[in-house]
């Protein structure tokens, strides 16, 4: 944050060329795959997309996430323990609008989505891919000067979200378990000198999800309890080098049900990540910048609020961008600010409405409109 300019980044997920996305459902599927093969494909798939992002003018990227099946389905891989029925949630906002319910259904990636159920206990079960992640992605980003390298892992409240318990006494044995699981991957991370990113929409599609039969005040007590388990697996990692991504949930559909933001603010605050990422360009959350009159921003706390939304094929004008920058700057301080994306591009194989080739047109402008808000606050 002391480069005395806004610094761009993303959520994490960028789409995957065909022969990646048919390897992935092919993975998925259980077919035999040549293991070599699949870690070279993996590997020019991750040089690939830093290289994009580079050449776009993003400052702190990634690797798209192209070695997952999904930026939270990819732990039944890595840990032991799930082995029962596949789960399935109901969107309270999809079910008002069936049409919508049954384009979304009809989505490749979320067809190939396999979620089944924690039926065993939780322990590590492949201690060497996230090994292989940074290393794939440390060996991309060496090419490019300047750039600094994030990558993203499931937080354990979405993990408890897309995996349901069937072994653990209680909802929050089985939060805390999958906490102590999760740490491996969040330290490899963390040691292999990469910013690490939590994903949690658990913090906010949780409320008209998982926890749709809630108060909000009973959401709270289990948000409280996820972002608990959030710190206590990253407790070995220094704060400034957590960031965290909260969100309402990437899917097209009409988000009615959507909490407030300004009614889970404070407990945000509590995690220890530094930086929150969220949705800030959509439609149903644009006007939230405007709760920051009145919540001030913790010290140490940096915004990363979504300039670019990622479900249109709009591509936003560069000035909107620098608008978008400039509110939060005046309301927070420009050194608490970098620009981001709300959400992924595609978040599960095969998924995600924006054209490819618009994505980094996106990119572009986001670095562009970064460029243009530096230059009036700086």
């Amino acid at each position: 944050m002391s480069a005395g300019r806004f610094l761009t980044t993303h959520v994490g997920s960028l789409p995957r060329q065909d022969d990646l996305i048919a390897l992935m459902f092919a993975k998925e599927e259980g077919l035999p795959l040549e293991p070599s093969a699949v870690t070279a494909q993996i590997e020019a798939a991750v040089d690939y997309v830093v290289t994009k992002q580079a050449e776009a003018g993003i400052d702190i990227i990634n690797d798209g996430e192209q070695s997952k099946p999904s930026y939270a389905t990819y732990i039944k891989d890595r840990l032991n323990g799930f082995g029962g029925s596949g789960n399935s949630y109901v969107f309270a906002d999809v079910e008002d609008f069936p049409g919508v319910k049954e384009r979304i259904s009809g989505d490749a990636g979320r067809k190939h989505r396999k979620t089944p159920a924690c039926n065993a206990p939780i322990t590590v079960k492949d201690m060497t891919a996230v090994e292989a992640d940074t290393r794939t992605l440390n060996t991309a980003i060496a090419k490019h000067e300047g750039r600094h390298a994030f990558m993203s892992a499931a937080s354990p409240g979405v993990t408890a979200l897309f995996f349901a318990n069937d072994y653990y006494d209680s909802d929050e044995a089985y939060l805390f378990a999958l906490a102590e699981g999760l740490r491996h991957e969040y330290e490899a991370i963390a040691a292999a000198g990469i910013t690490l990113q939590i994903d949690c929409p658990d913090l906010a599609m949780g409320r008209h999800t998982q926890f749709r039969d809630l108060t909000l005040s009973q959401f709270r007590d289990r948000m409280m309890l996820n972002i608990e388990a959030l710190n206590r697996a990253t407790a070995n990692i220094p704060e400034s080098q957590l960031r965290m991504h909260m969100c309402w949930g990437n899917y097209p559909g009409p988000h009615h049900c959507d909490v407030p933001f300004k009614d889970i603010i404070d407990l945000v605050w509590r995690a220890r990540p530094h930086a929150i990422q969220f949705e800030a360009a959509n439609p149903r959350h644009a006007h939230e910048f405007e709760m920051f009159k009145e919540v001030g921003l913790p010290e140490g706390k940096v915004l990363i609020p979504g300039v670019v939304e990622c479900q249109s094929n709009y591509i936003e004008h560069p000035e909107l961008i620098a608008q978008r920058i400039g509110r939060y700057a005046d309301l927070v301080g420009r050194d608490n600010v970098m620009a981001g994306v709300d959400c992924g591009f595609s978040v599960h194989v095969g998924s995600g409405g924006v054209d490819r080739d618009i994505v980094w047109a996106k990119m572009a402008v986001l670095a562009e409109g970064a460029r243009i808000a530096s230059a009036r606050y700086w």
